[in-house]
């Protein structure tokens, strides 16, 4: 039972924090909504090319980087106990490293931003 009241309690929560932080987003008086997006998307998107740039990108490059030479150390073992290197993963894992470092360079333009 007690259970359900904390239940129920976060239940009404959510949904009043909700109803608070809602705001009702109107047209123009002509009713033009494409133009209202229109409008908010060239205002919003200098701001999401600039996050994207400086954190999506650097956070991918790194996730990409340490993937790539923890598998170039494991590749390394790998040889050291087999004799023989599998160039694939690494390899992989390089082109796909270059190309998202390269990525903000052309990503916009192919966006048409």
């Amino acid at each position: 039972m007690k259970k359900t009241k904390k239940l129920l309690l976060v239940f009404c929560l959510i949904l009043v924090l909700t109803g608070i932080f809602c705001v009702t987003a109107y047209a123009d008086p002509t009713g033009d909504v494409a133009g209202a997006i229109e409008g908010t998307w060239k205002d919003a998107s200098a701001q999401i090319k600039t996050v994207v740039n400086k954190v999506v990108f650097p956070a991918i490059d790194l996730i990409l980087a340490v993937f790539f030479f923890a598998k170039l150390g494991m590749a390394y073992f790998d040889y050291r106990k087999h004799g023989q290197f599998e160039w694939a993963a690494p390899a992989i894992l390089f082109a796909t490293l270059v190309f998202m470092l390269t990525a903000p360079l052309y990503i916009w333009s192919i966006l048409g931003m």
